[in-house]
């Protein structure tokens, strides 16, 4: 029997727009969740105007080992017994050159929904919802730089190369048992527009996708902003402007939300967003968590390796659990 991506059996976890046949999201860690009773379930998935490289997924069955793949129009799983299962699939990364904001979407992942002998009760973990609002750094890219199966077209490599998971928010996430959504689109800033023809975050971020307006079905509790690397020809004026554009946005939205305000690794606008973050709290009443990553990574790579994500996450770990106490 066919169920559709909204039945009760189904959790979508992060930045999903509800179209009328399936569910869509362009932003990596991008999470679906199914219960399912019986021995086998068959995922579809909508690849209309998806182009090679195809997005790559993470799949895991009851919580087991993860499994790479490319998405096709049909994934199936089957566990060894009958019973009740669950199979969890999270976005892994994409072509971020693909177009991920205008239709048609080539870089998406759009899930209709899976065949099973019968829909499972879902029994999910619920954790506090921890938002990211990144760039390339976020979205996973170039954390496996060496795998390069077409030398020539570097972007074509980046399902191979990306994977948000092992990114230092994802970490993060894990270690403090956090949700973590993401919204990660590379070479997006403050001041300009990125990869894919995503808008820059200040317009962007209220938005799955262009026209696809943002909800969670729960408030995140904490959120963090990391821009600053693709912002190195930005005025200092313009930029913090932007900032606190963003912040305002973010605080309409999600007015109880703890925000936390994540210094650039490379270091770019350190300095002035050092400043500014405690002016802002005070001109607003707010409590915005400002946070140095000065000196955490070396300044190459840009992105980091698997290596310097744990490095990030072991210093955004201490810090987060001295100020929250997690």
């Amino acid at each position: 029997m066919f169920y559709k991506y909204d039945h009760e059996s189904v959790k979508l976890i992060g930045r999903w727009g509800r179209e009328p046949e399936s569910a869509v999201t362009t932003a990596t860690g991008g999470k679906i969740v199914i219960a399912f009773r019986g021995k086998a379930a068959v995922l579809h998935f909508d690849m209309l105007w998806n182009a090679p490289e195809y997005p790559h997924l993470w799949v895991m069955l009851d919580d087991g080992n993860k499994i790479e793949t490319a998405v096709s129009m049909y994934l199936r799983v089957e566990a060894k017994k009958e019973g009740d299962h669950t199979v969890t699939v999270i976005y892994k990364g994409a072509n971020e050159n693909q177009h991920r904001w205008y239709r048609p979407l080539e870089g998406k992942i759009a899930f209709r929904g899976y065949d099973a002998d019968e829909a499972g009760v879902l029994s999910y973990e619920e954790k506090p919802y921890f938002e990211i609002i990144g760039d390339s750094i976020s979205e996973g890219v170039l954390i496996d730089p060496f795998y390069r199966p077409n030398e020539k077209w570097d972007t074509f490599n980046r399902p191979y190369q990306d994977d948000v998971t092992a990114t230092y928010h994802y970490l993060t996430a894990d270690a403090l048992g956090l949700e973590p959504l993401v919204m990660g689109y590379g070479a997006v800033g403050m001041s300009h527009a990125g990869s894919g023809s995503v808008p820059r975050v200040g317009i962007s971020y209220p938005y799955c996708y262009d026209g696809m307006k943002m909800t969670y079905d729960k408030e995140p509790e904490y959120i963090l902003i990391n821009h600053g690397a693709n912002d190195w020809n930005a005025k200092t004026e313009d930029y913090l402007a932007w900032y606190g554009e963003l912040l305002d946005m973010i605080y309409e939205m999600h007015p109880a939300a703890k925000v936390i305000a994540l210094s650039a690794f490379c270091g770019n606008h350190h300095d002035a967003l050092r400043d500014f973050i405690p002016r802002y709290n005070q001109e607003n009443g707010k409590d915005v968590f400002f946070i140095s990553s000065k000196g955490w990574v070396p300044l190459e790579p840009l992105h980091p390796l698997r290596d310097g994500h744990q490095i990030i996450a072991n210093n955004l770990i201490a810090a987060m659990k001295e100020r929250y106490g997690l």
